[in-house]
Formats: C-alpha cells, structure tokens, sequence
C-alpha cells in the first residue's frame, strides 16, 4: 500500500506532463470501474468534495439520500489511466483509484496524502425478508492523526481515535456517520441504520446495513472548510429569531395554564430577563385516567381552560411560548386513528410506558402531512405558539425487541432507516410551518439529530441527563463534537434533567446542588439555546433564594450577560447563517497549529472572540484554563493581558466563569433588557480588546420573518487597526423595513480595571452614525 501511494505521489508531482498528454485524457467529473464483482463510482460534486457509491455488480442499486440534496457542481476534472491507476484531478483535489483492489486514495492539491479508502466489504444480509448486506467500509489514517465527530456522547472523549460505538440513536446519545480529521478533511457515511464504528490500529470502519457503500469526502482545509462543505451537500442553517438567544424557562411540568402565566409574571415583578416559557407534557385531556389519549395536541378544558387567552396573556408579557408535542400517539387519539387506518404506524410501544402509545411513520409524506393537519389545527393556527419542543425524537423505545427492528416502514425496514428518525419528524414541522406562515421563523428544540437537521432551524438539546458534576463535564466535549458534524443549534438542561439525588439535602435550597446548578447556567451561558428543565427540584431562579443571596445573585448576573451580548451572539448566528459559521468552536478549530489545541475538549470559543472554560468541579477556588498560542487575550473581567501558549490559575469565586477575549476583539455591548425587543439598538456599546487587528459585522434584520433571504437586512463592518489605534466603521450595506437611520455608537477601549466585565465604563468616544463610513483615531 506504501508503494500504492507514493506511485499516486509521483503521478501528482506529474501533474504537467499528465496535462500535455492529451490522447490521454478524458474530461469528465463521474467515473464508473467495475472491480471484481464491485462497481465503483467516483463523482466530483465540487472541486473539494468527491462522493464515492459501491455497488455490488449483480445488485445494482441507486441510493437516493434522505440527507443530501445538494445537484452536482460542473466541476473541472481531468482524467488519466495509467499502470492500473485511474487519476482524477480537480483544482483542489487529487483521487486516485486502484483498478485491481479498489483502493482509493485522496491528496490535496500539493501532493500531500490526506486519507485511504482501504477495504469494502458486502456480507448478504436478510432485512426483514428483504436481500441486502451488512456494508463495511474502512480507512486508514495516520497513526496519530485526531479526529472529531461522530455525534453526542456521554463519553467525556473529544479526540474519537481509538473509539468505538454502537450507533444507535436514543435519549442522551445522538450519532452521525461521520468524522473530520484535523488535516482539514471530512467523511460522511451515508447511511440511517443503526450501525457500528471502531477505530482500532490500522483500520477506522462503519459498518451499516445497506445495499450499497455511500460516503462523500470533503476537503476544508481546516474545520471552517469542512464544515462548509458539509453544509452545502446537506443544506445552510437559517436564521433563529432574536428571542431565540434569550432566556428559556421551563420545568417538568406547568400543570396549569395559570401556574406558568404566574412563572412568568414572577420573573417580570424580579426584574430577571426572560424570553420563554416552555409547556412540557400532559396540557391534553386525560382519557379515564389513563396516557391511551396520550398527545392528542388538544387542551384539558379544566387545565387550560382558554389555550389562546393562555397564549395571548404570554405575549402581552413580552414573552413566546414553546409547547411540546411528541412523535407517538395513544390509542384513543384521532392522530392515531387515522394514521393506524392507513398503515402509518410503526408498531413498537413508545412513551409513556402501558399506556399503548406508538410512534408514526416519519418516512412517509403522507404522514408528514397529516401530523402537520392536527397539529397546526388544533395548536399552531389556533393559539398562535412561537416554538415546538420535540421531545422523544429517537424515539423512546419502550420494552424493546429485536423484532421491532423489522418493521416496516415507508422506506424499508426500521432497523434500516432508525438513525433518520428525528432528521424526518422535524424537517416535516418545519417545512410545513414555513409553508403556512413565514411571519415566524420556525424553532425547533428536540431531542435527537442527524446531519442535515441543521436546515430546519432545530436545535439538539442532551437529553435526559442526570444532575451531577460528572454529567457536567461530559456536556462540553459533546456538545464540540456535535457542533464539528455542521450542526450548530445545541443546549442542554440547565442543573440537569434528573435531580433526585438533591431533594433530601433541601433540593433547590440545597447548597451543593445550588453551586451544580449556578455553574451548569454558566455554561448554558454560552451555549446556542440558554434553556433551565428538569424534574424532581423545581428550577425558577426564586426557588433558589432571593436577590441578594449569592445563588440568585448569580443567576441573574449569567441571564442580564446573556442579553449584554444579544447585538454578539445576533450576528453571530448571522456568521453561522450566511457564512456557515460555528456558534461552539473548540479550540482546535481556530487554532489547530498549536497542537495542545487537538485534545482539549472542556474549553470552547463561543463564536470568533469569546473564549470560555466552564468550571465543573465543586467548591474549587481556581480553574486552570489554557490559552492557545497564536493570540493574546484579555480576561474579561479584569482586562488583564496574557499571552497565548500558556496554561492559567484563574479565581472563580461562585458567580464567575472564566472568559477571555481575543486580542484584537471587537464586542458589541447591548442595552440592558428584560426581554430580547424591549429596546432597539440605537445606543449600542463596542468594546474594543487592543492588542492586534480586529473585524467584527454586526447584523441586523426585522428579528422574526423570512425578509432576511430576500436581502431585507444589514450590516455594518467594524475594523480596528491596532498599530494605527485606529477604528474603521464602514458604511452600512442593505435595508429593511424600521431599520435605526441615525444611532449613536459608544466605543468603549478595555483596559485592566475591577470592574472591566458587566460594568464596564472605559467609553473613549461616542458617535452619531448615519450610515456613512468613520474613522475615529484613538489616543
């Protein structure tokens, strides 16, 4: 194999006299060689992604794929054979393909080996009486190579090398067949059935059931690129609302429609911002006492009595609602009645248990169609909710049998298709929701994922984990992971879901779980959704104390940050958006030439500037964070200096999380608020971290319809030359309906203070901008 690839080295370094041999060359992105009894094809969607299909000969099969819907690219490739090796050459990317053992190989332009597509292999396999094979597909990477990906998993692992997993999606574990390698390439694996991945010496595989080996290999360059690529093969991630990134509320259960009205107006009369309240479970009428009405999508008429009064009451508080609604139906519902009368029930027990309730076929359209018919009649069109919670969306399994894997569904077997599940059932609300009104964006929290789930605005909470430090730690490393599959919406619940453990000691008064819950808010903080859940202790910051004791205090203090940094996080989303940017960046992402970066999984950039560590041991008095070289940074509460490359002590007293800021950061400072539209922009704050040259755009749009893919939005570009002490504010791009004409911008130059974080009061200048360009000199 070693012989293999340098002779695909020496065709590169070739490269010129490939070219002149014309008689030799044919010019085409799609090639097909049968090899022995596989036919192998090699297709350029793009000049950085090749997607590679398999096929047995005498079982020909096209994969038409629930993920991808990226229409090839006309890309430019030129093709030779020689010595048995068939060469395919882009711009960017250089595939080789042994024609005697179906090895494939992939260099980047310069001739540098990137991966090795070693062996693939068909063992027939009976799926539920159908003929089909168990798919294995294996490669070979470098020895120390890192790798990233794979999913959600509670394995407190960042680096997946020498990781293996049954991959099968259930609550708290999340996969995608799929890795990305730290030498700026990706690999998807397309395929939806519970499969398998190892990586042991000399070989990383999935194994999957199928009728054929379906991967795409996507070169990036570094994570941003891939990333990229990812998301234009499987689709962009739209724009949330800007109610999205503020404070969600919600706990297992509001039982009245009054007791989460009362929540909310609580919250209001304490002056702490809120955005959301949740309706978790049961708001349906019960049948007998019994689940058999389990998610009926109607309301109690003794509970909530008036649902659209209920829903009404919450807007005039200056609040959205999100209720819940899940993929299984008890016997007793119409949902179920009519789904079951036409074979669109997948015949296993889902939640709750014994109460009869079975999840849909999410596969078939049909079926799509007719949970979008009740759920938009019976809720979405009647009381006007601004958010779905989709729970169970792996779904819950309840007494499982190996059986029940070969049931069938619209698109085969469930064993075949399992892993699709919660990708299906959201892109059906989603698309429809759109389709019925696109005044509101569609928000989506669930509790599964898979790649692709990203174009549906959907955000992938943890599941239910328990409420300890361990669990704690095994979020960040997670969350990074999942973030690297282009999936960018992640939160889990706040204090964790299951905190039984804490009652006895006092529950919300107890103080361990006290300190738990303050630090997992921390790092909710600086999570894309910001959202407290869980059961047994109730988690509304008043039953923690009142203002003035150091648990409440320091709840409030995260949640005011959290709005500071609304104009922040805003255009951030826009990055994600638009440029296919990432909200959780592990530090291997922006900087992967330091090597330290490759295995820190419990650290994070949140979006470009901020980094943060959040502590997840108790009553600890320092926390070490480490600061990758290639920049300097500022800690954001002191404004002390530090140079990267180095690991630090910092002092976390209860109410702090250690934060650093690039050097060189821009940070928009937005009004204090109690909810995310309670003020316009038109006074914004920008803090400038000197210490090297820095950019940042702020974005801006009518915060909750689709005008912004018509280009109704805009944006402006704020440069800082830090040799020069000078700040660049160009002139503003676009327009949109209520745009601020005229506005005043505070610039604001950090330097070590006490009091540099949420008070900070270093303004330099302030401005009137009326969309013309200005340079301001800095003294």
């Amino acid at each position: 194999m070693r012989r293999e690839i340098l002779t695909s080295v020496l065709l590169i370094l070739l490269r010129v006299s490939v070219l002149s041999a014309q008689h030799k060359i044919q010019n085409t992105q799609n090639v097909k060689v049968t090899i022995g009894n596989t036919e192998v094809q090699v297709q350029f969607y793009s000049p950085s992604v090749v997607h590679i299909v398999k096929v047995p000969v005498n079982d020909p099969y096209e994969h038409k794929s629930l993920v991808i819907n990226k229409i090839p690219d006309r890309v430019s490739v030129i093709v030779k054979r020689q010595g048995g090796l068939l060469t395919m050459i882009s711009k960017v990317l250089t595939v080789t393909l042994n024609e005697k053992n179906g090895r494939v190989n992939f260099f980047d332009k310069k001739g540098n080996h990137l991966l090795t597509d070693s062996v693939t292999t068909f063992r027939p396999k009976d799926d539920a009486g159908k003929p089909s094979y168990t798919v294995k597909g294996a490669f070979i990477l470098n020895k120390t190579e890192p790798i990233y990906g794979i999913g959600q998993v509670m394995d407190n692992k960042f680096n997946r090398r020498g990781a293996s997993y049954q991959m099968k999606n259930e609550n708290t574990f999340t996969y995608s067949p799929y890795f990305m390698s730290v030498k700026g390439y990706g690999v998807y694996w397309d395929n939806y059935s519970v499969s398998n991945f190892s990586d042991k010496p000399g070989e990383l595989a999935f194994e999957s059931l199928g009728q054929c080996a379906d991967y795409y290999f996507m070169y990036g360059g570094n994570a941003d690129g891939v990333i990229k690529r990812i998301r234009s093969l499987s689709g962009k991630a739209p724009m949330l609302p800007l109610w999205a990134y503020g404070f969600f509320q919600s706990r297992e259960r509001y039982k009245t429609q009054d007791e989460s009205l009362d929540v909310l107006k609580k919250y209001r009369e304490l002056h702490v911002p809120i955005d959301v309240i949740i309706q978790d479970w049961r708001y349906w009428p019960e049948y007998k006492g019994t689940d058999s009405a389990w998610n009926s999508q109607l309301f109690d008429p003794e509970r909530f009595p008036q649902p659209k009064q209920w829903a009404d009451e919450i807007h005039k508080l200056h609040a959205k609602l999100m209720i819940v609604t899940w993929p299984g139906f008890g016997p007793k519902t119409d949902q179920r009645k009519e789904l079951d009368s036409k074979k669109m029930i997948i015949n296993f027990d889902t939640w709750p248990p014994n109460s009869g309730a079975r999840p849909y076929d999410v596969y078939n359209p049909a079926a799509l169609d007719i949970y979008w018919k009740y759920l938009n009649k019976r809720i979405f069109s009647y009381i006007g909710n601004d958010g779905w919670w989709l729970d169970s969306t792996e779904p819950d399994h309840i007494n499982v049998k190996d059986s029940d894997f070969d049931l069938p569904t619209h698109l085969g077997s469930y064993r075949s298709v399992k892993n699709a599940f919660s990708l299906m059932h959201n892109g059906g609300i989603a698309t429809h929701q759109k389709e019925t009104l696109k005044s509101k964006r569609v928000v989506l929290l669930t509790r599964s994922g898979f790649i692709g789930q990203q174009r549906y605005g959907s955000n992938t909470w943890s599941g239910d984990v328990p409420s300890s430090w361990e669990m704690l730690q095994k979020q960040i490393p997670a969350a990074l992971n999942y973030s690297l599959m282009g999936i960018p919406n992640w939160n889990s619940d706040i204090g964790g879901f299951f905190a039984g453990g804490w009652v006895k000691g006092g529950g919300a008064k107890n103080p361990g779980f006290q300190e738990l819950y303050l630090r997992w808010m921390q790092f909710g903080a600086f999570c894309p959704m910001m959202r407290s859940h869980g059961t047994d202790v109730p988690r509304e910051i008043y039953n923690f104390g009142n203002p003035g004791d150091w648990c409440f205090d320091g709840q409030q203090k995260m949640i005011n940050l959290r709005y500071r940094l609304l104009p922040y996080n805003y255009s951030t989303a826009w990055d994600v958006s638009k440029n296919d940017g990432t909200f959780m960046r592990p530090l291997v992402m922006d900087f992967a030439a330091d090597g330290k970066t490759h295995e820190i999984g419990n650290e994070y950039m949140f979006g470009r500037s901020l980094l943060v560590s959040p502590v997840t041991k108790p009553d600890v008095k320092t926390w070490p964070v480490y600061l990758p070289k290639g920049a300097d940074w500022l800690d954001f509460w002191i404004g002390e200096r530090v140079a990267g490359g180095q690991t630090i002590d910092k002092e976390v007293p209860k109410d702090i999380i250690p934060i650093f800021v690039k050097a060189g950061t821009i940070l928009p400072w937005g009004p204090s608020v109690q909810y995310s539209g309670e003020k316009s922009w038109d006074d914004l704050e920008f803090r400038i971290y000197p210490g090297a040259d820095g950019s940042f755009t702020l974005y801006e749009d009518e915060k909750d319809n689709y005008d912004y893919e018509k280009g109704l939005y805009s944006t402006i570009d704020f440069k800082w030359n830090d040799l020069k002490r000078e700040l660049t504010i160009a002139a503003r791009k676009g327009k949109f309906p209520g745009m601020i004409a005229i506005r005043k911008f505070r610039i604001a130059i950090v330097k070590p203070s006490e009091n540099t974080g949420m008070d900070a009061n270093n303004i330099f200048k302030t401005i009137d901008y009326d969309g013309r360009e200005i340079n301001i000199k800095v003294k």
